[in-house]
C-alpha cells in the first residue's frame, strides 16, 4: 500500500499515476477536497511556458500544455483556457530581464508571439494605462486553468480508478521505525503503508519537521475585484498577464463568469503558517494593491473587492520542487515545494512523482538541503 497525504495537485496526480502503475494507492485528505486552504484552490491559476531562459522548464512546460489540452478533450467541460499569456513591462525589455529571455527563449524554441510596443499594447489591450507600459509580448499558448474545479475532477478520476480516498482524515505524524517510514498516525488510526508520499503543500514541514531546514510557507494576497465596466476585462481584450511580474510581483486573469476579476500576487510573501489566524490580507496589502491598479488598471482603481484570500506557497529555497525520496528514511517520498508555479505542470506532476516512488529523481528536483541560504531562482518571481 502507498499513502499519500494531501489531495492538492501534487497529491491527487501521484494516487492517480501510481494507480494507473497498478500499485495499491491511499489517498488522504483532512477535507473537504479541494481543500479551501490549500494552494491548489482558488477560481483559477495561470498555465504558461514563459521561464525567462530556463530551457528545461520552458521544455516541461510544452509537455503540460499538451496534456492540458489532452485533459481539456477528455473532461466533461474544458478547466483549462488558453487564452494566450501577456507580459508587459514599464521600460524596454532588458537583456537579463524575465520578460525579454522568456521572449528570446520561447522565438529560438519555434513559438510565435507577437511583440508589443506602445501603441499596439493600447490597442490591444484598452484596460492598460495608456503609455505605462511600452514593450512585452503576447504568447497564445497558455492561459489558465479552474484550479479548484481540476483537483475535484482529478479526485473524482482517482476514486473511479481504485484509489482508496480518505477524507475527515487530518494526519498527525509519519510512523518510523529505525530508519524506515512504515505509515502514519490519525488520531488513534494507525496505517500501515509500504511507501509513504508526503504532498502536504504548505503543511510539509509542519507535518514532518526533518524537512524545515528546506521548506518554508509564506503567504500571497489574492483579491477578487467587481468591475463596472465588464466589457474591458474580457480574454480577448485582457488575457491572462503578468504586469512587469519580476518587478512588481503582479499578475492576473480576465473577469470569470460572474464577471470578477482575480489578481494576486508572485513576490517574497511573508511568512505564515497555514493554519495561521493572520491569514488575511492586510492594509498595507490592499494599498500596495490600489496603487498599482491606478497606475496600471484605471477602471479597476476604485473597483469593488469582492473577495480576498491569501495563498500560501510552500517555498522550497531555490523555488525549485522537491520531488525526491528521503536519502536518511526508506518508504518516504517528498513531493512538496511547488513554491507558486506548480499548478501549471499538473498534467507532468504525477508521473514524476511517481518515478520518484521507483528511485527515479529529475535531478533539479533532488534531495537538497545544501542550498543555503535561500536563492530563489523562479524568473517570474522579485526578490527584494
Amino acid at each position: 500500500m502507498i499513502v499519500v497525504i494531501g489531495a492538492g495537485i501534487f497529491g491527487v496526480t501521484s494516487a492517480l499515476a501510481l494507480r494507473r502503475r497498478g500499485r495499491e494507492v491511499m489517498l488522504v485528505d483532512p477535507g473537504p477536497i479541494p481543500h479551501p486552504l490549500a494552494e491548489s484552490t482558488d477560481i483559477s491559476k495561470v498555465v504558461r511556458a514563459d521561464y525567462g531562459a530556463d530551457d528545461e522548464y520552458t521544455a516541461m512546460m510544452e509537455r503540460a500544455l499538451d496534456g492540458w489540452r489532452r485533459w481539456n478533450a477528455s473532461w466533461p467541460e474544458p478547466l483549462f483556457h488558453e487564452t494566450g499569456v501577456a507580459f508587459l513591462c514599464r521600460a524596454p525589455m532588458q537583456r537579463g530581464g524575465f520578460e525579454n529571455e522568456s521572449h528570446s527563449l520561447l522565438v529560438r524554441r519555434g513559438h510565435r508571439l507577437e511583440r508589443l510596443d506602445r501603441d499596439a499594447i493600447r490597442a490591444r489591450f484598452p484596460a492598460w494605462s495608456t503609455g505605462a507600459f511600452v514593450d512585452g509580448y503576447f504568447n497564445p499558448s497558455g492561459g489558465f486553468a479552474e484550479s479548484g474545479k481540476v483537483v475535484a475532477e482529478l479526485a473524482g478520476e482517482a476514486a473511479a480508478a481504485g484509489v482508496i480516498l480518505r477524507g475527515s482524515t487530518r494526519v498527525d505524524r509519519l510512523i518510523e521505525r529505525g530508519a524506515r517510514v512504515v505509515g502514519i498516525a490519525a488520531g488513534d488510526d494507525v496505517i500501515a503503508a509500504d511507501h509513504v508520499v508526503l504532498a502536504a503543500g504548505s503543511w510539509s514541514q509542519h507535518l514532518f519537521p526533518p524537512l524545515a531546514t528546506q521548506l518554508r510557507s509564506v503567504g500571497q494576497p489574492v483579491f477578487h475585484l467587481a468591475p463596472r465596466d465588464r466589457a474591458l476585462f474580457g480574454a480577448k481584450s485582457f488575457p491572462v498577464f503578468g504586469a512587469d511580474i519580476a518587478k512588481t510581483g503582479y499578475y492576473g486573469f480576465p473577469a470569470n463568469r460572474d464577471g470578477l476579476v482575480k489578481i494576486a500576487n508572485h513576490g517574497t510573501g511573508r511568512a505564515m503558517h497555514p493554519e495561521s489566524s493572520e491569514r488575511e490580507v492586510t492594509r498595507e496589502e490592499t494599498a500596495a494593491l490600489r496603487s498599482f491598479l491606478r497606475d496600471t488598471f484605471p477602471a479597476l482603481a476604485d473597483a469593488p473587492i469582492a473577495a480576498t484570500r491569501v495563498c500560501v506557497y510552500g517555498d522550497t529555497r531555490d523555488e525549485h520542487f522537491l520531488i525526491a525520496p528521503d536519502p536518511d528514511r526508506d518508504g518516504l517520498v517528498v513531493a512538496a515545494g511547488g513554491s507558486g508555479h506548480g499548478f501549471k505542470f499538473a498534467p507532468l506532476l504525477g508521473d514524476w512523482i511517481a518515478d520518484a516512488v521507483e528511485g527515479k529523481v529529475i535531478p533539479k528536483f533532488r534531495w537538497r538541503p545544501e542550498v543555503q541560504p535561500a536563492r530563489g531562482e523562479e524568473a517570474a518571481r522579485r526578490h527584494e
